[in-house]
């Protein structure tokens, strides 16, 4: 930590917090009753206790070896974690402009929904009888999910974006297989996600890139151009990580259905159009839908994702198992392998084809309770808000900059979601990390670095819809300092952040010998 030295390591309220280990001692013990050391909570040798010895209720499992962690009391534990979480950034605390992430306000209602007994109870392995409440949620979610998308089917199941991809893609090579066609390829655009191509390669089929034009979207005749009876379908980002609106996206689409392809879209950036645009109108048969970033439930963390793919009447019957259905009876079912037939009689009029099934249960209860609570509380014309604040955010903030910071899309009309820049104008000795780092000093995480990868040193910028005016112009005043400095040569940029608790790591060294783990200096 930079900065005056104190007797503590600490600046104010900024702690400096040692290892667990720097803390307590394997030695010692947190707890403080008869007899614990023997009974295997610490790792020393203690006397041996008057006879007769009270009965241990381990029944066996009483610890024979040292477990090489510190004894510490509750109150130093809890201490040790709420000092880390106070050193890491979170939506809570500031506007998070990672481009392509949609690090949105997670509105505490939904919160509150997701804890209600019926819903954060509930168990996977339970008695369908049982969760009649949560099937009518997840059919309900559904619902609305194939309603905005314009789409006739969704697949609920897949646990995040990619797992989500990857259903899609599997769908399209059911539905291919289906009909006798074995094709091998499928075309990714220089904008989608990087994602992307590695679903395909994971699902088994070559990949090839389709360019980009010089504003930033895909190339149609170059994409007409290599279709053929060899490729399978498109996997098409819209809008697209340059932050840009596929104006083409129905020209694509029935080029590659006449090819006899399918067209796989990345909902991803959905947050952009949700409300203004249905992709099934433009002619996309699978699209996931992210409901951290769209529908407002956590991102990141390590914590569950979501990924639902809807699905166009084409691949609705490839869908995998378990989906929920209402019966004639008004009663919603959870179809399993063993009923499946008989749904899909009366839901598709005639027999399944799934391909499996994606997971061991149904997909993440607590992420679709509080999607379904963000969109009933939105409501349509709310959601029509969303998107229309989340592209004017975005728009506020490439034109507030662009006279700084080199937008190389700028020219292309109003963006979307995201503002694109680059590193063009900066001296020649600082790059977009140099500007990333200082950004922290200014008390910002970040945006999304060198990508996509058609900008050279890009820079993307998400406000998303909730953030106001007041937090933009603030965010957008830091940004302008620090792009002012980059341009300036500022030799101060090298050695940034100067005021985080943790200096500048030696990024290379930190990728290729991470240390992960703590080691004994007795014990070494």
């Amino acid at each position: 930590m930079s900065g005056p030295d104190t007797a503590t390591g600490n600046r104010a309220l900024m702690l400096e917090e040692p290892l667990l280990f720097e803390i307590g001692h394997i030695e010692t013990t947190g707890v403080d009753f008869e007899f614990a050391t023997k009974l295997g909570l610490a790792g020393v040798e203690q006397p041996t206790p008057p006879s007769p010895a009270p009965p241990s209720r381990l029944g066996g499992l009483e610890r024979t070896e040292r477990i090489g962690l510190p004894g510490l009391s509750e109150p130093e534990t809890v201490r040790h974690y709420t000092r880390l979480s106070r050193q890491n950034y979170a939506i809570d605390l500031g506007l998070f402009p990672l481009g392509s992430c949609t690090m949105k306000h997670n509105p505490r209602l939904n919160e509150k929904i997701a804890r209600m007994p019926g819903f954060a109870d509930v168990h996977p392995l339970q008695p369908v009888d049982t969760v009649r409440g949560a099937l009518e949620v997840v059919n309900e979610l559904a619902y609305w999910l194939v309603k905005l998308t314009g789409m006739h089917g969704v697949a609920m199941s897949p646990k995040a974006g990619a797992h989500g991809e990857l259903c899609g893609i599997l769908c399209i090579r059911a539905a291919l297989e289906a009909r006798g066609d074995a094709r091998e390829v499928i075309l990714v655009p220089e904008s989608a996600h990087g994602t992307n191509p590695a679903t395909a390669a994971f699902a088994g089929y070559k990949v090839e890139d389709i360019p980009a034009t010089p504003e930033g979207r895909v190339d149609l005749e170059a994409l007409k151009a290599r279709l053929g009876p060899d490729v399978a379908g498109v996997m098409i980002t819209n809008p697209n990580t340059c932050g840009l609106f596929e104006r083409d996206m129905k020209a694509i689409s029935d080029a590659v259905h006449e090819a006899g392809g399918f067209v796989y879209c990345d909902g991803a950036n959905f947050n952009a159009i949700v409300g203004k645009v249905r992709p099934g109108d433009l002619g996309v048969d699978a699209m996931h839908i992210n409901l951290h970033k769209t529908f407002s439930t956590p991102h990141g963390g390590g914590g569950p994702g979501s990924g639902p793919v809807v699905l166009s009447e084409a691949l609705a019957p490839f869908g995998p198992l378990p989906y929920t259905a209402r019966t004639k009876d008004g009663v919603v079912h959870l179809v399993e392998e063993e009923d499946a037939e008989e749904f899909a009689q009366e839901h598709f009029g005639g027999p399944l084809q799934h391909f499996g099934r994606m997971t061991a249960f149904h997909g993440q209860m607590g992420m679709f309770t509080r999607a379904l609570a963000y969109i009933l509380s939105h409501g349509a014309d709310g959601l029509k808000q969303v998107s229309e604040d989340a592209v004017l955010n975005a728009n506020y903030i490439l034109r507030s900059l662009e006279d700084v910071l080199d937008a190389p899309f700028g020219h292309s009309g109003p963006c979307m979601h995201e503002a694109l820049f680059s590193d063009k104008g900066f001296a020649d000795d600082v790059s977009t990390l140099d500007l990333a780092k200082a950004l922290i000093d200014e008390g910002y995480h970040p945006m999304t670095m060198y990508f996509p990868l058609v900008v050279h040193g890009a820079m993307l910028v998400e406000p998303t819809e909730t953030e106001s005016k007041a937090a933009l112009d603030q965010f957008i005043m830091a940004l302008r300092s620090v792009a002012e400095q980059a341009k300036a040569g500022d030799e101060t940029l090298k050695t940034a952040p100067h005021y985080a608790p943790r200096r500048r790591l030696d990024e290379t060294q930190a990728a290729r010998k991470p240390v992960l783990a703590w080691n004994d200096p007795d014990m070494a």
